[in-house]
């Protein structure tokens, strides 16, 4: 996490300078700061997650700051991996970010009473793996094998924990790497900070192995490069600190934001019946609860209606065809509010 990292001051909760409007940071008093990722990976998907909650702003050119029209909230657009921080110190009521750059703050400050993070949703876009990698042509095939050697990565602390649990395994200790109380012990493995193009850092001889994001893989495979252990697991996350300004108001977002991954997850699928066959029928469409299930004038047949998921929708038409359910149709889900 860069040190240098410029943001815009805050009443009361900034402390560094960039150039805003006065109308807009006279304005923030009273307003929940909401922290979205102001470009990368995660960006975009996060506007169009805002806009499906019905958080409606306007974001002035080159400024980092946008006051929401229709709620007491403002959003700060700062860069994904100092997210944490903000959030963690309470500078920031909500984020939204990786849970790579989550894992890697804990990593580095661990939270107190009245610091930290919470995650409160797994928003299931931006999936990625922070993965150990090496040469696909070299001589290093397991994690172990890199232990005493050079490593090159963005994420030092997670890095530093993983081969330092490594180290302590071979060595036969608790994965605490105290040496009689003293604290950490001298790390055996090289763990260089590369803030970009970690891809390229074994072809250059700089490092032995790399801990790297791994989306689709083609970059780590251009690169000759294969990975041979995954550190942590990522999706996009909603998170908030222990002690938001609005407790009220998050639970809200947090609904509505649920409400929206939750209607682009499920389609609502209705159906009729025979009523002989509906045990059957909803072992195919079960609901996220449980189907509706309404009498027809025909008392031998009845309507369904249940939430499927996207994904397995074609399958479970089929399987309802097959059966003798009739009338089969499929409405798109514009949003919900579910737990």
């Amino acid at each position: 996490m860069s040190s240098e990292t410029t943001f815009p001051v805050l009443p009361r909760r900034f402390s560094r300078s960039l150039p805003t409007l006065t109308s807009t940071l006279a304005s923030l008093n009273d307003r929940l700061l909401f922290a979205v990722p102001k470009k990368g990976r995660l960006h975009t998907q996060c506007l169009d997650l805002l806009s499906g909650s019905d958080i409606q702003f306007h974001r002035h050119n080159r400024l980092d700051i946008a006051l929401v029209k229709n709620l007491p909230l403002a959003l700060v657009f700062l860069p994904a991996a100092d997210i944490p921080t903000f959030v963690g110190e309470g500078r920031v009521d909500l984020g939204i970010t990786g849970r790579d750059t989550v894992a890697e703050h804990d990593a580095k400050t661990p939270g107190s009473e009245t610091t930290g993070i919470e995650e409160l949703l797994d928003l299931e876009f931006g999936k990625c793996d922070l993965q150990v990698q090496v040469p696909e042509k070299g001589e290093i095939q397991t994690p172990e094998q890199l232990v005493g050697r050079n490593i090159v990565t963005s994420f030092t602390a997670l890095s530093e924990k993983y081969f330092r649990e490594l180290e302590d395994s071979q060595d036969g200790k608790e994965s605490n790497g105290e040496v009689n109380g003293d604290g950490p012990r001298k790390l055996r493995t090289n763990i260089k900070f590369v803030g970009g193009s970690v891809e390229a850092a074994c072809a250059l001889g700089v490092a032995d192995g790399i801990v790297d994001l791994v989306e689709s893989g083609e970059t780590m495979r251009a690169a000759g490069l294969k990975a041979i252990a995954t550190v942590v697991s990522s999706t996009a996350v909603l998170i908030s600190s222990k002690h938001p300004s609005d407790p009220s108001l998050v639970r809200l977002i947090a609904a509505r934001i649920r409400g929206v991954i939750t209607a682009q997850k499920y389609v609502l699928c209705t159906y009729n019946v025979e009523r002989a066959s509906l045990p059957k029928a909803t072992t195919i469409t079960p609901g996220r609860r449980a189907p509706t299930v309404t009498n027809l004038q025909d008392e031998k047949w009845v309507a369904v209606q249940a939430m499927v998921e996207r994904k397995r929708i074609a399958q479970a038409m089929d399987q309802l065809s097959e059966m003798g359910a009739t009338d089969i149709i499929v409405t798109k889900i514009e949003n919900t509010r579910t737990v």
